[in-house]
């Protein structure tokens, strides 16, 4: 679990960002590869590293061997943290942490003056938010309570009852369609298309000012007008009025090197929002409101 304060991008107005760990998809550019787990992750930074071994004769475990720069056996590390605090220059940190639900939403309402001025709120976020179903549910019903607007950044690959059982709590859906085709969505990504439009159409069913469709555009997946399109007519369908488009970033690659995992999404070079341009003009074009 990671909280980020005075987030803007996802929903409306100052929001705070809470990601929950776990997730039940593995995308092959996925961004935040360490909230697919729920446990502590340790991160390298090498850029940071000065090779001065205090982290090496920090650690209690023999997780670390040096040779002008620590190398990590991951499999016997404890997370205990030891190098994290010996390191100087912050080259190594621990990702992912257990907090108690109150604690959280004693952060989340320290800023509600800030979501009352600028109509912002509390976003939910990870990985998949409703992994961690009951707890997800207490940190909604403890901000309803609070008056915060609350939204939340889901997959959609989600068992249709948790969709149920928390609709009446979630003030905006910000729900990724990633591609129309359910053989590429699946191979690709994990996810079943069917049980993830199920989802979406209860939701819009309800509410269709209750959901923004977010599309991760992405080199080499979903990055052509004909599927853009697809996806645009699936919003219209279901009377959803806006759509964001996401250009893929390598912000991703990095975070596989800290953990010591091999990224394998093919590409290297952030989309530019400029490439996007013509896609937001035919969904404009369409009768959609289209964000970059």
């Amino acid at each position: 679990m990671e909280i980020e304060r005075f987030a803007i991008h996802d929903g409306p107005g100052i929001r705070t960002m809470v990601f929950l760990q776990g997730c039940p998809l593995r995308c092959t550019w996925c961004s935040n590869p360490e909230s697919q787990e729920i446990r502590t992750h340790l991160l390298y930074l090498s850029n940071h590293c000065v090779g001065c071994g205090r982290c090496y004769q920090a650690c209690p475990n023999g997780a670390i061997s040096f040779d002008g720069h620590p190398v990590f056996d991951r499999k016997k590390c404890l997370f205990c943290a030891a190098c994290a605090e010996a390191c100087p220059h912050h080259a190594i940190k621990m990702a992912g942490k257990f907090v108690a639900i109150s604690d959280i939403l004693n952060v989340v309402q320290r800023d509600k003056d800030y979501y009352d001025n600028s109509g912002g709120g509390v976003t939910f976020s990870g990985g998949e938010a409703f992994v961690q179903f009951d707890g997800l549910m207490e940190l909604l019903s403890g901000c309803k309570k609070a008056g915060i607007h609350t939204a939340i950044e889901t997959c959609g690959q989600v068992a249709p009852d948790k969709i149920k059982q928390a609709f009446p709590l979630v003030d905006l859906f910000l729900f990724d369609i990633k591609h129309t085709d359910k053989d590429i969505l699946k191979k690709t990504t994990g996810a079943d298309l069917d049980l993830v439009l199920d989802n979406l159409r209860f939701i819009a069913a309800n509410n269709p000012e209750k959901v923004i469709i977010r599309v991760p555009v992405i080199p080499g997946f979903n990055n052509d007008l004909q599927e853009i399109e697809n996806i645009f007519n699936l919003a219209l369908r279901l009377n959803v009025k806006r759509v964001d488009l996401l250009p893929y970033h390598v912000l991703g690659k990095t975070k596989y090197e800290q953990l010591g995992r091999n990224y394998s999404f093919p590409y290297d070079s952030m989309l530019p929002k400029e490439a996007l341009i013509p896609l937001k003009e035919m969904g404009e074009k369409m009768g959609l409101e289209v964000y970059l």
